[in-house]
């Protein structure tokens, strides 16, 4: 087998990589800007896909020759730290009892950083498929940075046969994962002196009766779906936020319902946003426009996420459990970009160090374990695509 790469040059890289705050309202250019030098000074040439705006950018890089291939994705971009109470600095990556803490260290950093510390390996093996790293930004609000670097799959860039995901999962092969769908109702309704209530309509109100026929539809939901292989087995639909009002003196004209569905693969939940309006074209906007003839409610879609299930013959599914060792796979409640990947024809899967139940919260961290782990998984993936 081939030798992995030295734990400590993955450290090494983890800690430049945490240095850059990449949270996702801040820009990820001098974090992709570091990496694209990285693999210039390996003789590994690399693309970058920007944003709109040229404030963000994906990278793709290929090591080796032909078409197909293994592709390695990983997001660039972190959550805030914002309210968090560290117990060290989150962007100094910082080494106590074998773990190493760090805002994105877990999600997803750290298979970054083994991807990275392996390029040398990758490149000094006999490749018969060529290794993909594919960066993104964005994922932690929506997934939107990849898509056009998946659209470009195929035509400029070249399709890997299968990619890897590296999101937290211990290591542990993900077949499947839910939808992430999040709304935004905005009720309208009429202002007027909070004294004379009757001659206005209380757009909290209104939104007060949505919230709770969300809650409704929630509840049936978990009655009528049960699939043991995510936890919990079922789709589940929140309420995240509510934001109304002008001042305590003014009937409120608007209100914001911000909410969500996670919807296990094939879900028939999915018509949840329809089912909502169609309560309030029957329960609501009657008496509301009895007042105020121009009241409405609105729901827009502000993220949609594909629900991914990777099926019993995926191939993607088959290399990670070979590379594990693993005997079953698991499925997951949190969203990635797995299904945009499978929905564009490459077979995914989500496999990477870490464990989410570190991801987002105060004292992130990845152990060294994990990276090891990690770094012997690529080592492995070396042998298996070479000649």
């Amino acid at each position: 087998m081939a030798t992995p790469a030295n734990t400590q040059d993955a450290t090494d890289l983890l800690a430049k990589i945490i240095a850059f705050d990449t949270t996702s309202a801040k820009s990820n250019l001098d974090l992709i800007a570091f990496v694209q030098d990285y693999l210039d000074g390996h003789g590994i040439a690399s693309t970058l896909v920007p944003n709109g705006d040229d404030k963000k950018a994906c990278l793709f890089a290929t090591i080796g020759e032909g078409e197909g291939g293994v592709g390695l994705s990983g997001h660039s971009d972190c959550v805030p730290v914002t309210g968090q109470s560290w117990t060290s600095d989150p962007f100094t990556l910082t080494e106590r009892d074998g773990k190493l803490y760090g805002r994105g260290a877990c999600d997803m950093k750290g298979f970054i950083a083994c991807a990275l510390a392996s390029v040398p390996l990758f490149k000094s093996a006999p490749l018969a498929e060529p290794i993909h790293l594919l960066l993104s930004y964005d994922e932690e609000v929506g997934c939107l940075g990849v898509r056009p670097m998946i659209a470009r799959l195929g035509q400029d860039l070249r399709r890997p046969r299968v990619v890897i995901v590296g999101e937290p999962t211990s290591m542990q092969v993900i077949d499947g994962h839910k939808c992430i769908d999040v709304f935004r109702t905005t009720v309208t309704g009429k202002e007027a002196h909070s004294s004379m209530p009757a001659i206005g309509v209380n757009a909290i109100s209104a939104a007060s009766k949505l919230v709770e026929e969300i809650d409704r539809m929630a509840a049936e939901v978990t009655k009528t779906e049960n699939d043991p292989h995510f936890d919990p087995p079922y789709s589940t639909v929140m309420v995240a936020m509510v934001d109304g009002g002008t001042a305590p003196n003014i009937v409120p004209r608007n209100c914001d319902v911000l909410w969500q569905l996670r919807g296990l693969p094939g879900t028939k939940a999915k018509d949840i946003s329809a089912r909502l309006a169609a309560f309030a074209d029957r329960a609501l906007l009657p008496d509301m426009r009895a007042v105020a003839p121009n009241a409405t409610v609105d729901t827009k879609t502000e993220t949609a996420v594909p629900a991914f299930s990777a099926g019993p013959e995926s191939e993607a599914v088959s290399l990670a459990m070979t590379l594990t060792g693993a005997n079953r796979t698991c499925g997951v409640s949190y969203a990635t970009e797995a299904g945009l990947f499978q929905d564009a024809g490459c077979p995914a899967v989500v496999c990477g160090p870490g464990s989410i139940e570190q991801a987002h919260s105060a004292d992130e961290y990845v152990s060294k374990a994990q990276i090891e782990s990690c770094l012997e998984f690529l080592a492995k993936l070396t042998d298996l695509m070479s000649a």
